[in-house]
């Protein structure tokens, strides 16, 4: 066995999961007191920078001055690896919340945080419910001026990117607000899926241009999201003609 496989069990391993419990009794306990979810939003940010300075992970963003942090949005983006999600939370400067997965609400202390800070859930293999979602979310970010955060290919892959769901331009569409997309690279490599091995791995967080959706309809929902699938395969430098054909 490696030197970075016991220093990842008996060092890193442990101080995650002791952060990762200190911060989210503080977020459980802050929710007490404010509905919005604003200040566990920070709090989650602050936990993600504590999880990538203990595993040595070194992010590189680019782009991230075509983001206002006032603004509202809808962040598109791939996912390689569970380590994504504490990347998008140290990172980007917006408040969002996440849709994520319903079965991650019925995970114990999870499941509670997940709901008290306001992330919202997507019900798969449910047309209506997942409808219903998008448009609770869309209303949202029309009331709250928050920005979501989706994975349009429903969930972590880890080969070529897959089509993606359209959830994410309905939302942005029926919001009114810009949807960007964002690319992640080496996340797979710092966390692969069906490891629990953190490996100390550059990573790079690269944000695209908004695409505007104010003179768009809800029919061009299917548009916006093959436009969003070229973008990011862009940004991840591969060509949206080869993956167009397979």
């Amino acid at each position: 066995m490696s030197l970075a496989y016991f220093r990842s069990l008996l060092i890193t391993d442990p101080l995650i999961v002791l952060s990762t419990i200190l911060m989210g009794s503080l977020s459980l306990l802050v929710s007490l007191f404010d509905s919005s979810g604003r200040v566990q939003h920070r709090i989650s940010r602050a936990w993600s920078r504590m999880l990538l300075r203990i595993s040595g992970v070194k992010v590189t963003i680019e782009g991230i001055e075509k983001i206002d942090p006032k603004g509202s949005y809808v962040f598109v983006a791939n996912h390689a690896s569970f380590m994504d999600t504490p990347v998008v939370l140290a990172l980007i400067p917006s408040q969002f919340r996440f849709m994520a997965k319903q079965g991650l609400f019925h995970i114990p202390f999870l499941g509670t945080h997940l709901r008290r800070a306001g992330h919202l859930a997507v019900v798969r293999g449910d047309p209506r419910a997942s409808l219903k979602s998008a448009t609770e979310a869309a209303r949202i970010i029309r009331e709250r001026g928050i920005s979501v955060l989706l994975f349009p290919e429903g969930g972590r892959n880890a080969g070529p990117l897959r089509p993606f769901k359209e959830g994410a331009a309905y939302i942005a569409i029926k919001a009114g607000v810009p949807a960007v997309p964002i690319v992640m690279i080496g996340t797979r490599e710092v966390l692969p899926m069906g490891s629990m091995q953190i490996n100390r791995r550059p990573v790079t967080l690269r944000i695209g241009d908004p695409i505007p959706t104010v003179n768009l309809s809800v029919k061009d929902r299917t548009e916006l999201t093959n436009t969003l699938r070229e973008r990011i395969l862009e940004l991840l430098g591969q060509s949206p003609q080869v993956h167009a054909s397979q």
